[in-house]
């Protein structure tokens, strides 16, 4: 199944980008130990697939508004779309999702960004007319991503429902960025938008998910991107490293690490970079021109 083609897709950057994979090769996989499977690949003990779903139907909106307990939603729901990380041995299980991610955005509850006409519309003489900002529009997610740890096999073939929580740590540890951008075979590697929202062609929003897996290992990064034209940049990445190591049998090493970044258009331009929305156009090139408000790293705790 395709889809139209969203604005996001056609401005996001080449963070972590394979655009050009076209499928690992069988001897690939055989060198690796892997074997492709139905949206994925299974490795080193790892199972990771990716599932991409249509935009909600009415319907499902529905649904989705019941669970949420709300009536706002972003233009473009892909309810069904997710990536998923297992490793039964363990039973960890790592999933990414949209309504996991619009959950955590109702609990945080920010309050609105006010852009640049609000305070217009506050006078507008017909009250009917004017525009009542009373919840994060943005859709704004503190989301980093779905995990448990399944109590059997048999949990981790049905579900999450008999599952306690993974336990994360802090760590001086960081992800190596410098050798992942060594040169090796991608096994697996696709990129999934769970939500989208063009702001009324007033900026935009999306949370996406994109999985690579090498011979060395797997990489995520869970993205969440806005830019309010005229009054507010945010950007809050979750990259997750795994490396497989070389003996056998070894408990999996899982890193996380989450760095928040914002700033308003007119500290940007106080800083001396340009005003033009059009400048930010891709995440990946904003990224480092945004002061940092959290950042931290923290290792999976591997359940016994």
């Amino acid at each position: 199944m395709t889809y139209p083609e969203t604005r996001s897709q056609r401005t996001r950057g080449t963070d972590m980008c394979a655009a050009a994979w076209d499928g690992p090769t069988a001897g690939d996989l055989k060198a690796a130990g892997a074997e492709s499977i139905p949206g994925g690949v299974r490795v080193k003990g790892w199972v990771i697939q990716s599932h991409k779903g249509p935009i909600l139907n009415s319907a499902s909106v529905s649904l989705f508004e019941d669970k949420l307990q709300t009536t706002h939603l972003p233009e473009m729901v892909f309810g069904e779309s997710s990536v998923s990380l297992q490793h039964p041995q363990t039973g960890i299980r790592l999933h990414f999702n949209a309504l996991d991610a619009l959950k955590q955005w109702k609990q945080e509850a920010l309050p609105p960004v006010q852009v640049p006409a609000a305070a217009k519309w506050k006078f507008r003489s017909n009250p009917s007319d004017q525009v009542i900002l009373d919840y994060d529009y943005t859709f704004t997610t503190p989301y980093c991503g779905s995990d448990a740890v399944a109590l059997n096999q048999d949990t981790m073939q049905t579900g999450l429902d008999e599952c306690s929580s993974l336990c994360w740590e802090d760590t001086d540890d960081r992800i190596d960025l410098v050798a992942l951008s060594a040169k090796e075979p991608i096994l697996f590697y696709d990129e999934v938008i769970l939500y989208e929202d063009e702001l009324a062609d007033s900026g935009i929003s999306f949370l996406t998910a994109r999985v690579r897996v090498m011979p060395s290992g797997w990489f995520l990064l869970l993205r969440f991107w806005l830019r309010v034209d005229g009054a507010v940049m945010r950007l809050r990445d979750t990259r997750l490293h795994c490396s497989f190591g070389s003996k056998e049998g070894a408990k999996p090493v899982v890193l996380r690490e989450l760095c928040w970044r914002e700033a308003t258009f007119a500290a940007m331009s106080a800083e001396g970079y340009p005003s033009d929305s059009a400048a930010y156009a891709d995440p990946s090139l904003v990224a480092r021109k945004l002061p940092v408000v959290m950042q931290k790293t923290q290792k999976l705790k591997v359940p016994s």
